[in-house]
C-alpha cells in the first residue's frame, strides 16, 4: 500500500489567495486546451469519415491519434521542464495547440490530419503532467486540493466549449459537413476555432512566476523567495525556500533510475500512480466525450439531438467538477474515490445491461440496438449519473493525487511514466471503441463497470489519503 507521510500538517497561514488562484488558473488553463483538442473531434467524426472516406479502424485511429502524442508529450514533458523551468515548456505548449489547430482545420487528407493531431496531442501531453506539477508547487497545503483540481475544471470546460463551438458551428450550417465560412465546412473550423485559446494560453505563460522549486534546484532562491513571499508572506516563505532547499539537496537530478524498486521492479508509491492513471481512462469516460454524437445517433436521437445530449452531459461535468473542488480539501481524497468508483460501477452496469438486451435493427447493413421510450431515457439517466460520479471523483482526483503523492525527488520521473500511462490507456480505449462497439455496445459498457469495480478494490487496497500533507514530507 502506498503511504503519504503522516506528519502533522504545517500550520495555515494568511496565504495571499488571490495570488495563488490567478497564478494556478493561467497554468490550468492548459487543461482547457487539453479538454477541447480531445474532445472537439466529435462533432467532426461522421464528417471526417464521410469526407475522407474511411472505415472504422482508420476513423478510430484518427480520432486516437492525438493520444499517441499526449504519450509522448506527458513522458517527456517533465523531464525537459526539470530542465527548462515549468513556464518555458507551456509556453512551447501553446505553441503546439496553435499549429495542431490551423493544421488540422486545413487538412487535405487523413493522413495530414493524423500529424496535426498528433502534433496536438503531444501539447496535451505537455499541459497534462506540467500543470498538476505547478499548481502543487505553488500552493498552500490547505487549499492544494481545490487548486489541483482547477486541472480537472479546465479540462471539462475545455471539452463544453467544444461540443458548444461543434454544436453552434454544425447548425449555423446546417450540418457538421456542410461549407460554413471562407469555403470551409463547419467541421474544420471546430477545429481553427482552437488557436483563440491556444494564444490565450500562451499569452498567460508570460503573465505567471516560475515554480518556486524549480528556482532554489537552479541556485535561484531570492526569485524563489520573492515567488513565496507573494503567495504566502515573507515569514512563510523564508520557511519554505529553506525546506525546499534542504530536499533538494538530499537529491540528485531525477531519472527514471530512481524509480526502481522491488516490486515488479519499481516502487509502490509508483505503481499506484500508474493504478491510478489507468484505471481513470479503462471506466471508459472518454468514450462518452469523444463519441458519443455517434453513439446516441447510432441508437436512434438525430444529429441534432445528439449534438444538444452531448453539451448538456459536458455543462453536468462542468457542475460535478465544481462540487469536487469544494469537497476535496473537506472530505479528503480518498473517500471521493470511493464514491465515484461505487456510482459509476452500478452506472455503467445499466448501461451495459440496456444495451445488451435492446432490440437489433439493421441500419446501414448493421444491427444497431434500438432504445425504446424507456430504455432510452434510462440510458441517458445512467450516462449522465457514470458523468456525475466519474466528474465528483476520479476526473479531478486522479491529476491532483499524480501532483501531489511523489516524493519530491521522484517527481518528475513518477508524473512522466503515470502521465504516459494515461494517455496510452485512453488511447487504447478509444481506438477500441469503434470495433467494440461493432459488435457490442453491451460489452463494451461491460467491460468499462468491470473496470469500475477494480478501481473501488483499488482504492481500498492502495490508496493513501494526502490531504493537508505538505509536499516535503510525502514519502515511498
Amino acid at each position: 500500500m502506498s503511504q503519504a507521510a503522516h506528519a502533522v500538517p504545517s500550520e495555515r497561514h494568511d496565504a495571499n489567495t488571490g495570488a495563488v488562484i490567478r497564478i494556478t488558473t493561467v497554468a490550468a488553463f492548459g487543461g482547457l486546451l487539453f479538454g477541447y483538442d480531445s474532445a472537439v473531434i466529435n462533432g467532426a467524426v461522421s464528417s471526417i469519415e464521410s469526407h475522407f472516406d474511411v472505415g472504422p479502424g482508420p476513423l478510430g485511429f484518427a480520432v486516437a491519434a492525438a493520444l499517441l502524442g499526449a504519450a509522448v508529450g506527458a513522458f517527456f514533458g517533465s523531464r525537459i521542464a526539470d530542465r527548462t523551468g515549468r513556464i518555458l515548456i507551456m509556453k512551447i505548449a501553446a505553441l503546439l495547440f496553435l499549429a495542431s489547430a490551423i493544421g488540422c482545420g486545413l487538412a487535405n487528407d487523413i493522413t495530414t490530419l493524423i500529424i496535426f493531431r498528433v502534433i496536438g496531442g503531444i501539447g496535451v501531453g505537455v499541459a497534462s503532467v506540467i500543470a498538476p506539477a505547478y499548481i502543487a508547487e505553488v500552493s498552500p497545503a490547505h487549499l492544494r486540493g481545490r487548486l489541483g483540481s482547477l486541472q480537472q475544471m479546465g479540462i471539462v470546460l475545455g471539452i463544453f466549449l467544444s461540443l458548444l463551438i461543434d454544436a453552434l458551428l454544425a447548425h449555423w450550417a446546417g450540418g457538421a459537413a456542410n461549407e460554413l465560412w471562407l469555403g470551409l465546412e463547419a467541421w474544420r473550423w471546430m477545429f481553427l476555432v482552437m488557436a483563440i485559446p491556444a494564444v490565450m494560453y500562451g499569452v498567460g505563460a508570460f503573465t505567471i512566476p516560475e515554480s518556486p522549486r524549480y528556482l532554489v534546484s537552479r541556485g535561484r532562491d531570492d526569485e524563489a523567495r520573492s515567488v513565496l513571499t507573494s503567495i504566502h508572506g515573507d515569514q512563510v516563505a523564508e520557511e519554505r525556500v529553506a525546506r525546499i532547499r534542504e530536499t533538494i539537496n538530499k537529491e540528485h537530478t531525477p531519472r527514471f533510475g530512481d524509480l526502481r524498486g522491488s516490486l515488479g521492479g519499481l516502487k509502490p508509491i509508483v505503481w499506484v500512480g500508474i493504478g491510478l492513471a489507468a484505471l481513470q481512462q479503462f471506466v471508459g469516460i472518454n468514450v462518452i466525450f469523444y463519441y458519443s454524437n455517434v453513439l446516441w445517433e447510432s441508437v436512434g436521437f438525430s444529429e441534432s439531438d445528439s449534438f444538444t445530449i452531448s453539451v448538456l452531459t459536458s455543462v453536468t461535468n462542468v457542475l460535478v467538477t465544481i462540487v469536487a473542488i469544494f469537497l476535496v480539501d473537506k472530505v479528503g481524497r480518498r473517500p471521493l474515490l470511493l464514491i465515484g468508483s461505487t456510482g459509476m460501477a452500478a452506472s455503467l452496469a445499466t448501461l451495459a445491461i440496456i444495451f445488451a438486451t435492446a432490440n437489433k435493427v439493421m441500419v446501414d447493413g448493421q444491427l444497431t440496438p434500438e432504445l425504446g421510450p424507456v430504455a432510452g431515457p434510462v440510458a441517458l439517466i445512467a450516462a449522465n449519473l457514470f458523468v456525475i460520479f466519474f466528474g465528483v471523483s476520479w476526473g479531478p482526483l486522479m491529476w491532483v493525487l499524480l501532483g501531489e503523492m511523489f516524493p519530491n525527488r521522484i517527481r518528475g520521473a513518477a508524473l512522466a511514466v503515470a502521465g504516459a500511462v494515461q494517455w496510452i490507456a485512453n488511447w487504447a480505449v478509444t481506438v477500441s471503441f469503434p470495433a467494440l462497439s461493432n459488435y457490442s455496445l453491451g460489452v463494451a459498457y461491460g467491460i468499462y463497470a468491470f473496470f469500475a469495480v477494480v478501481s473501488l478494490i483499488f482504492t481500498i487496497k492502495m490508496v493513501s489519503e494526502t490531504k493537508g500533507v505538505e509536499l516535503e514530507d510525502m514519502h515511498d
